[in-house]
């Protein structure tokens, strides 16, 4: 009687445990992207035209939850198709180059994941290229999950960690994220 007690009760204290564990990194065999046609109406600034208004929550059509931010090996193929779509050749790792850095919290056209996406798909002024066409849809989600990482605005146990030839800053997985991305300015 007291084995079978013993028995149960080891059942309850492993299920309780595993039933409390932390929060980690979800690997699904396949990450849905989020829908591309709500990125067609994201608003680059909160300038509009009237009365002077400072608006305290995100528009509705920043909601967009890109799956790839908390998986691994989608941000890891962000980075190869960063460095394979020539993106390092503006952005310079990050670290800004022709184009702005990536790596700090300063952001032209916005750091939410519909704005990353909608600044890769349809190009900015001043040089960043549309690479409508070039890529589907779910890499462009990758290289926008990759982007955000650079500066911290991802988990860090899914972020991707830094090549041994890059090592001016500390990898993408252990950025602190001190305060949340600036908005504004204008390209140079």
């Amino acid at each position: 009687m007291y084995v079978v007690r013993f028995a149960f009760a080891s059942i309850l204290v492993t299920f309780a445990l595993l039933a409390s564990s932390c929060e980690r990194e979800q690997r699904p065999f396949r990450v849905q992207p989020p829908d591309a046609g709500v990125v067609n109406t994201v608003e680059l600034t909160t300038l509009r035209a009237g009365p002077t208004t400072t608006p305290t929550t995100m528009p509705t059509q920043y909601a967009v939850h890109n799956d790839y931010e908390q998986n691994a090996w989608a941000m890891s193929e962000g980075k190869r198709l960063f460095a394979q779509m020539n993106c390092v050749g503006c952005h310079a790792n990050g670290g800004g180059g022709m184009g702005p850095a990536l790596i700090d919290d300063k952001w032209i056209y916005g750091s939410e994941p519909a704005q990353v996406f909608s600044t890769i798909v349809q190009g900015r002024p001043n040089g960043m290229p549309s690479f409508r066409g070039r890529l589907p849809d779910h890499q462009v989600w990758q290289i926008a999950a990759y982007v955000r990482s650079m500066s911290g605005l991802v988990r860090s146990d899914a972020a991707p960690g830094r090549n041994d030839d890059m090592q001016a800053n500390p990898p993408e997985h252990s950025i602190d994220t001190p305060k949340p991305p600036q908005q504004g300015g204008t390209p140079k």
